[in-house]
């Protein structure tokens, strides 16, 4: 497909170029999604990160090669060597090219009424019996579920990032679709931090609302177990991956700080190869439940890529309470470009109903955590001014209820335009997608280094070659699709590094959802794990 065609060369030097064919990726052996939101972003960084994974919480024993170098030439940093070659790949294995494999910490399964009470007889020993095993289920998943939490105050931490990123990446859509998801390039930004130096790290350190290098790697750990979770009710994992070209020495020390804080699993190949390519699109529709596998068959790594960073999100819950199919009905949505038809899902519920000076918005809630956010602007106000003003990700950011110390003072007022009434949503199914470059977006946002080879700064890497290194391609992908039972959502990003509305009067409104229109999907963390406008519900 020629609109994922992108430069794919890895870190060489620049008079080296080529094109080659690039299509990003998917897949992790889930069960299919039943009534479920999945949200997948994969990330795959061609040349210059690296890392080693981690099990158990801790960094996996590695495997020594022979011939792997001292200290000479690293500025002091441990080098390590791949073995020349690698491991032998198979075609369509990726666990052949393993130097080591990431272990998931698991959790215990949240208990399902129907498995406890279904079959429970009429003594009351019966169901006092199933209710101490129900309860002792519940206990076990709640603790499980406990022990993967950081215990973070995301408060402010993201904010700026998050808004400004999104600001950035959704707005100039025109009539077309946009979907970001500012978790995951958060992450990848944070890996490509590791591998960079000087004003190259600096840069990546003020967008992402950090002082050093060593405040990022906490909180990027923190982001990673606050937003894992497998309890077979909600769905949210992060996956990590280096792809090492064989026989090229990397720096031992930012190996183990990515294993550390980024729970990565490493693989070792030839690069071109079509075994390794194989194996890399392997993982990836591993990790992603095979959503972005079409994508997946075009990305390649050729002879000239240093290593290839990939990392994926996946994110599946279903509604907390379904839409009726029998009250879908064709109605007109009132495109940028025209009138289109489309399904209209319909559903009356209690809940808040906010607004804002320029918007309405309600909440769609996932079974046992998470949500959407539909954020509709009022009339004669488009999606773009809504972004650019900042109100939309405000709204998204702020709590929608006063926040308090332990003496009983406010700490942050929540979000005051909002009632609690009777709400008549009536939203299109909708498949929507994008696809675009993230390095004019980022040069804005003030990561410019990286770019330029002149002045981009990888020492960190302790790559060995003595040309400079740049990215030259980042490129971000997205798919979500919505319908009565939930949603289900793929996404990609790949970089590749060269050698208000007034009160409502009443007790009911009606919301919608007929025009351009914005959304979000929260997990526990109660962060942003998508944005996107809709302003083609049928794609």
């Amino acid at each position: 497909m020629k609109r994922y065609q992108q430069a794919n060369e890895g870190i060489h030097a620049p008079g080296d170029l080529k094109e080659k064919a690039a299509r990003p990726t998917a897949g992790r052996p889930y069960s299919r999604w039943m009534g479920a939101v999945a949200a997948v972003l994969a990330v795959a960084v061609i040349g210059g990160i690296a890392m080693w994974p981690r099990q158990g919480g801790q960094p996996m024993k590695l495997a020594s090669y022979e011939g792997a170098a001292g200290d000479a030439e690293t500025g002091g940093l441990q080098p390590r060597i791949m073995p020349d070659g690698g491991p032998e790949c198979a075609p369509a294995s990726y666990e052949s090219c393993a130097l080591s494999l990431a272990d998931e910490p698991g959790m215990a399964p949240y208990p399902k009424d129907e498995d406890f009470f279904a079959d429970v007889g009429d003594g009351e020993d019966a169901w006092q019996k199933a209710n101490d095993a129900y309860s002792a289920a519940y206990e076990a998943w709640w603790e499980s579920r406990k022990a993967l939490r950081s215990g973070t105050d995301y408060t402010g931490l993201l904010d700026g990032f998050i808004s400004a990123s999104s600001a950035q990446f959704l707005a100039g859509a025109g009539a077309e679709n946009r979907v970001y998801s500012p978790i995951n390039v958060y992450m990848a930004l944070s890996m490509l931090a590791e591998t960079t130096g000087g004003d190259s790290r600096a840069q990546i350190l003020e967008l992402l609302q950090v002082d050093s290098i060593e405040a990022l790697r906490q909180r990027a750990a923190a982001l990673w177990k606050d937003n894992y979770r497998d309890d077979g009710v909600v769905t949210s994992l992060l996956a990590n991956s280096l792809w090492l070209r064989s026989g090229m020495t990397y720096s031992q020390d930012t190996l183990d700080t990515l294993a550390k804080d980024y729970y990565a699993s490493s693989f070792s190949g030839k690069m071109g190869s079509e075994e390794y390519n194989q194996a890399l699109r392997d993982w990836l529709n591993a990790q992603t439940n095979g959503l972005l596998a079409e994508q997946a068959q075009g990305l390649e790594m050729s002879p000239e890529t240093v290593l290839a960073l990939a990392s994926t999100i996946y994110f599946k819950a279903a509604w907390s309470g379904e839409f009726d199919k029998n009250r879908t009905e064709t109605d007109r949505f009132h495109a940028p470009d025209g009138d289109v038809d489309a399904e209209f899902m319909r559903q009356s519920m209690m809940g808040s109903f906010y607004w804002g000076d320029n918007f309405t918005a309600v909440q769609l809630s996932f079974q046992r955590g998470g949500s959407m956010w539909l954020i509709l602007p009022d009339e004669g106000c488009s999606v773009d001014e809504l972004l650019r003003s900042g109100e939309a990700m405000d709204f998204l950011l702020t709590p929608k209820y006063d926040q308090y110390d332990d003496k009983g003072n406010v700490t942050r007022e929540g979000w005051t335009g909002q009632k609690y009434l009777t709400i008549n949503l009536s939203m299109p199914r909708f498949d929507v997608s994008s696809d675009l470059s993230l390095i004019d977006g980022l040069k804005e946002l003030g990561v410019t280094d990286v770019f330029d080879y002149t002045v981009s700064n990888f020492d960190p890497l302790g790559a060995s070659t003595d040309e400079p290194l740049y990215v030259s391609t980042a490129q971000h992908a997205a798919r979500v699709k919505v319908d009565e039972e939930g949603c289900e959502a793929a996404a990609y990003t790949v970089i590749m590094t060269e050698c208000g509305a007034a009160m409502p009067p009443d007790d009911e409104v009606d919301f919608t959802l007929d025009r351009p229109f914005l959304f979000a999907v929260t997990g526990d963390s109660g962060l942003p794990l998508f944005t996107g406008v809709v302003n083609q519900p049928n794609g």
